[in-house]
């Protein structure tokens, strides 16, 4: 290899390099955070991934909703899924809203895993990101239990299933509610 050869291939490392750093900076200086507890839940409209239209957020105002960020490629969130579910059917009759968010996911993977799981609560497609980057999402699953007044009650961020985080999502129902 030449001299002149190797100065270059340096050159580009080193461009290339400064590009990956530039970029890491950028993205932490413009990552969201995850919205406070007691914070007005951000709103948003997602396209159904069980069926055609949208879902807003807005439009369950008066209701208290858990919103469930999920992704077909998580193992926590299979062994979450059938907790769901129980509470979903156990919780509806008193008015709490189940959604269901996929993150980062193929559509067709999320259907299958709908199917298999056998889920009946709304499932939502973030396909864009743009909402789990609103929620600060980072990992899956994540939960947020939202009051009537659509106001963050909880953030879990992590599984239901978990039993540090069991108590504190029965708790958060509770009080979204009343």
């Amino acid at each position: 290899m030449t001299h002149r050869l190797k100065i270059t291939a340096q050159l580009i490392t080193l461009a290339c390099v400064a590009g990956l750093l530039a970029l890491l900076v950028w993205k932490l200086g413009h990552q969201q955070h995850p919205p406070r507890v007691g914070a007005v839940a951000p709103a948003f409209s997602l396209r159904r991934l069980d069926g055609p239209g949208k879902v807003s957020l807005a439009s369950y105002r008066g209701r208290p909703v858990v919103l469930n960020f999920w992704a077909s490629w998580c193992e926590p969130c299979k062994s979450e899924a059938k907790v769901l579910e129980r509470d979903w059917t156990s919780y509806h009759a008193r008015g709490v809203v189940f959604l269901g968010v996929d993150y980062h996911d193929l559509a067709s993977d999320a259907r299958r895993f709908v199917s298999a799981h056998e889920l009946t609560f709304t499932m939502l497609d973030d396909g864009s990101g743009r909402v789990t980057g609103r929620y600060g999402i980072s990992q899956v699953p994540e939960t947020y239990v939202v009051s009537r007044q659509g106001r963050i009650v909880a953030h879990l961020a992590g599984p239901i299933t978990d039993p540090s985080f069991a108590g504190k999502f029965r708790s958060a129902l509770a009080k979204a509610a009343a």
